[in-house]
């Protein structure tokens, strides 16, 4: 009898473990049905929690460690009159300082500084302050990077925030902001002295790109607390590239990007790794560029909650001393020019090709207005596809030595630039310097081409004479003309008066017959 009852038992556990084992491969089925890769697949099955104890240990598989990486700097202000800025770089985390080199004589900084700090096991939140200083002999002076919500222009330079080693973000003077209200709209990981609206006079304003990090063994970017406590998955499997829910971005980017601390410092997560959401239609920001394409850009610096601009830049090979090149400089400016605004322009262009796009274009001697422009742009930018995933996520920069009848022009969603009529408009003359009050010479060479390109970049965005009358006014090139003095206050690079020597749109603030270009910009525009 006793016999009978353990053959009974044994057989009801087989059942049920046969039972399981048929249902886990029914649930496989369905997923590879749906098109996942087998990699991607988790089995439907609760996640078999750890005994670790994170409030005593929030890193149980490695030591605890930050980094905090300086990734890039701009000066947008003269910071110094007789030279470029001696930046360095001031990180006072939980209360210990600590310091990056001199760059000497520097503008823009692209060499990345990084500062790794052991942090005790049960820490969760880390509170560091970032500072740019400018060194001077006996005088070095504080660079402004706050958006100084506090209202104090003479001492708020700077950035406090609070890093969490549980979720990985931060939040303070710098956080994930996606509510269309005022808030940090300089985006993510970057810092921006104009937020406090001195972007008009000087104010030692720059720009700071930075990233911090933490000790992750299994490298997905995931911490191990946020993936055994809220994801569900094992902190010990490198995740990076899963899409679970098919939505078409994976789940390292709905991590990072997901995460919000809201209005009463509370978590909020937005993004779902498992649940599908349709990224393909979110475009939160207003750039033109919907979630799935911030992913794809994202390897490049793109944020789905700030404005960015992508742009290929091809342009034709000199033939001998015949045509130029667009200064590197001329590309600092245009940068400088949008960023103060918050939009962030990314130039994908031959030089650095970075981005698999940006070429150099055999020489011509002219280029036919229209229909040689057209040529070129589907030959070298779409590459005969009109399906090609660029077209929609990168503006279009056409650099050519000649073109018959036109300086440049702007068509659909790329513009053209004759080199020609730039190198014309750079030569030395008495009344150029005056204007733009510049001596320097490769300066000068510089603020034109840009002047120029972010003239043909204002149509590509929604500027033209039909909507402002200042711009493109032909009436506008010389004293004796009427539109000359009618339309003086109209201070933009989109006025003829000024195109060559202005680096920037007008905010509409200088009086009578002047347009606020930036409020006409559409960034979506390009799509259609």
């Amino acid at each position: 009898m006793r016999n009978r009852v353990k053959k009974i038992i044994c057989i009801f556990f087989i059942g049920i473990f046969l039972l399981s084992i048929n249902a886990s491969a029914i649930k496989i089925t369905e997923q590879i049905n749906k098109g996942k890769d087998i990699d991607q697949l988790q089995i439907s099955k609760p996640l078999l929690k750890s005994n670790h104890d994170y409030s005593k240990d929030i890193e149980p598989f490695a030591d605890l460690e930050i980094t905090v990486t300086i990734k890039e700097i701009r000066a947008f202000d003269e910071i110094d009159l007789l030279s470029d800025p001696d930046f360095y770089v001031r990180l006072i985390i939980d209360g210990e300082k600590y310091q990056s080199e001199i760059w000497r004589n520097q503008k823009y900084v692209s060499e990345e500084w990084s500062q790794t700090v052991n942090i005790p096991d049960d820490q969760e939140n880390v509170n560091i302050t970032i500072q740019l200083w400018d060194w001077n002999l006996g005088l070095d002076r504080l660079c402004d990077i706050s958006n100084n919500f506090n209202g104090n222009l003479i001492n708020d330079y700077y950035a406090n925030i609070v890093y969490n080693t549980k979720n990985g973000h931060w939040e303070g003077s710098d956080e994930i902001f996606r509510d269309a209200v005022p808030g940090d709209v300089s985006g993510y990981g970057r810092l921006n002295g104009c937020d406090d609206n001195t972007y008009d006079r000087n104010d030692r304003d720059c720009e700071l790109f930075f990233d911090i990090t933490q000790t992750d063994p299994d490298g997905d970017g995931i911490p191990s607390w946020t993936e055994e406590n809220y994801f569900g998955t094992d902190p010990e499997i490198d995740n990076t590239g899963w899409d679970n829910d098919s939505d078409g971005v994976p789940i390292e980017w709905e991590y990072k990007w997901g995460h919000d601390y809201g209005w009463h410092h509370e978590e909020d997560w937005i993004y779902d790794p498992f649940v599908w959401e349709d990224h393909k239609n979110f475009d939160i920001d207003r750039d033109g560029l919907d979630n799935v394409e911030e992913y794809l850009t994202s390897q490049w610096g793109s944020d789905p909650f700030r404005q960015d601009i992508f742009l290929e830049l091809d342009e034709m090979e000199k033939n001998g001393d015949i045509g130029n090149y667009v200064p590197q400089l001329a590309k600092e400016k245009l940068r400088d020019a949008f960023g103060k605004h918050n939009i962030v322009l990314i130039i994908d262009d031959y030089e650095e090709n970075i981005m698999t796009g940006g070429e150099l274009i055999p020489f011509q001697e002219t280029v036919n207005a229209w229909e040689g422009a057209r040529v070129l742009r589907d030959k070298y930018f779409l590459h005969g596809d009109e399906n090609n995933w660029r077209r929609g996520v990168f503006h279009y920069g056409l650099i050519v030595y000649e073109c018959e009848g036109v300086a440049g022009f702007a068509f659909g969603d790329s513009f053209l630039v004759k080199t020609a009529y730039a190198d014309e408009m750079s030569s030395f003359s008495i009344g150029h310097v005056l204007n733009t009050k510049n001596i320097n010479r490769e300066d000068r060479i510089a603020q034109v081409y840009a002047s120029i390109m972010m003239h043909e970049t204002g149509h590509v965005l929604g500027i033209y004479n039909g909507n402002t009358p200042g711009c493109d006014n032909r009436d506008t090139y010389i004293p004796t003309q009427f539109g000359w003095w009618k339309w003086a206050n109209y201070k933009s690079c989109m006025n003829y008066r000024y195109v060559s020597e202005i680096v920037d749109y007008s905010d509409g603030s200088h009086g009578k017959n002047d347009f606020d270009d930036w409020a006409r910009i559409d960034l979506t525009r390009f799509q259609n």
